[in-house]
């Protein structure tokens, strides 16, 4: 995707210093700064943080600090226990999105094919690199098969701007490339369909008014940011005419978690006879449970996340406290939508139901036994 002219990725392996490299997320989108990953331990802080964040790019990220691990300054070269353990670190960094144990056991399942340190090395390289970019294409498979969806909606409304709402970010910086909820926005926009796309604030880390507005402008996607509370009013007023949301993990029965909130919105659209769909590419599935709430486990974050907020004042990032300072403060980053509230799933194969049916007929090479 292009910033301001320049083709930028959320993360990527800097040729010229061997050094993986990301985007601090943390800072957007007053301040674009880079932030060089060179041990393992900045790369569970990265995680941890949310320097990088989003199931696809938290999934590319771990696949990369598996060979982060390889490299790094005083590593055990070609020790299986020394590299296994590194990468259990690595997928203990965030519970909830199930990227990042996939990304990781993937790259480490190849490196250890191999014993010569070099060859383990150049194999974790490639096999992340490969992640990366087949989360970029996933998410562009997503964005065509998602942008019927949208242009049938333009076409009833005789070509009147598409209204869409989204929640949390879920665009190119939580990816690859694309997004996930926004690749068929992105897609829907460059083939001149007129799309409108209410942007939910996401509290407490505000990732939709500083995210998913911030790469909606960079590409000229007209948008409006809404308290993440108004979007029941708007549904009931006609205001809404789609939801797509992203994704941290899914059940093989269709049980979505995503970021705390998503729930509320899925129960508004079901009430207001909206359309509410999930886009994910395959990685994001968790193919050996079936009931989210029982479990998908859901993470527990800071609560200072939620007692302070982050902003621009007089040029300067500044934090300030909320509540009272005695008060105290509980910080769930997920909640679980069942399928029954779920329109269906986009995805890199296609759009189906979120029925294990449907959704194992798309994936049939994931069927057990």
């Amino acid at each position: 995707m292009k910033v301001d002219g320049k083709n930028m990725r959320p993360i990527w392996f800097d040729e010229s210093s061997q050094v993986v490299q990301a985007i601090d997320q943390r800072f957007l989108p007053h301040k674009l700064i880079i932030k060089n990953l060179n041990n393992v331990d900045d790369t569970i802080h990265a995680i941890k943080e949310m320097v990088v964040r989003g199931a696809p790019l938290i999934g590319a990220s771990g696949a990369l600090g598996v060979f982060i691990s390889l490299v790094q300054e005083n590593n055990k070269g070609a020790d299986n226990d020394y590299l296994v353990s590194e990468c259990n670190r690595l997928k203990d960094a965030r519970p909830t999105a199930m990227n990042l144990v996939w990304g990781v056991d993937r790259v480490l399942s190849t490196a250890l094919k191999y014993q010569n340190y070099d060859r383990r090395v150049k194999a974790a390289l490639d096999e992340a690199l490969a992640i990366v970019e087949e989360e970029a294409v996933n998410c562009e498979k997503i964005g065509a098969y998602g942008m019927p969806i949208i242009e049938e909606i333009s076409k009833q409304k005789n070509g009147g701007p598409v209204n869409i709402l989204t929640h949390c970010n879920a665009g190119w910086l939580a990816c690859i490339e694309y997004g996930t909820a926004t690749a068929p926005i992105y897609t829907a926009f460059d083939n001149d369909i007129d799309v409108h796309v209410w942007v939910d604030e996401t509290r407490p880390l505000n990732q939709g008014s500083r995210l998913t507005a911030w790469e909606l402008g960079k590409h000229g996607v007209n948008h409006t940011v809404i308290t993440d509370n108004a979007g029941g009013h708007i549904m009931q007023h006609g205001m809404v005419d789609l939801v797509i949301v992203g994704t941290d993990r899914t059940t093989r029965a269709g049980d979505v978690a995503n970021k705390i909130g998503t729930y509320l919105k899925a129960l508004a659209a079901k009430d207001n006879n909206i359309p509410f769909y999930v886009a994910l590419p395959s990685s994001t599935f968790d193919w050996d449970i079936t009931d989210g709430i029982a479990d998908i486990p859901i993470e527990e974050r800071d609560p200072d996340e939620i007692r302070y907020i982050q902003g621009l004042c007089q040029g300067k990032i500044e934090k300030v406290l909320v509540p009272p300072e005695s008060s105290m403060a509980a910080n769930h980053a997920f909640d679980v939508t069942p399928a029954r509230l779920v329109t269906g799933f986009i995805t890199e194969r296609g759009v189906c139901r979120a029925t294990e049916k449907d959704i194992m007929s798309l994936f049939p090479d994931k069927q057990k036994g």
